[in-house]
């Protein structure tokens, strides 16, 4: 009979799995079961600029990916709304600053709107982040997220 050190385990397989469709794309978590979560990762798979598609990747935080990213920062286990993961560092942003790197993202005048955010302080910025994320169940109905086989590819489980 092996033993645990004999095989893979399946957590292993999975880091495995998801390290090689992450490699370093900065992710974007979202809140999976809301409609105003799902809504934004529509805006920004409409909105983005073609040349910076393969830098994103989105999970849901109640997926495997989330999970192990709640477990690799601690600060995140309270967040279920949006978390702005970049593998490079590797750090975290949330709340406000989440919202704001993926503003950022899209570039264009979409990077000047970001800019100008961060001017706001983030105490201020978090607390009407806050207000909108207790809200985002009443702003939207829950919906699927439904895309494209090539946009698909950038889901992480």
């Amino acid at each position: 009979m092996a033993n645990a050190t004999d095989t893979p385990s399946s957590d292993s397989r999975l880091d495995s799995r998801l390290d090689s469709r992450l490699d370093s794309r900065v992710v974007l978590l979202y809140d999976g079961d809301c409609g105003f979560c799902a809504g934004s990762v529509q805006f920004v798979l409409r909105h983005e600029p073609a040349s910076v598609r393969s830098r994103l990747a989105f999970a849901p935080l109640q997926g495997q990916f989330g999970s192990r990213i709640r477990e690799q920062f601690p600060e995140v286990a309270g967040v279920d709304s949006v978390v702005w993961y970049d593998p490079a560092v590797p750090a975290v942003r949330v709340r406000s600053a989440a919202a704001l790197a993926a503003t950022a993202h899209l570039g264009g005048l979409w990077v000047v709107v970001a800019t100008l955010g961060r001017l706001v302080p983030r105490v201020l910025r978090d607390a009407i982040y806050d207000q909108i994320a207790r809200r985002r169940f009443d702003i939207a109905a829950p919906a699927c997220l439904l895309p494209t086989p090539e946009e698909r590819a950038r889901f992480l489980p």
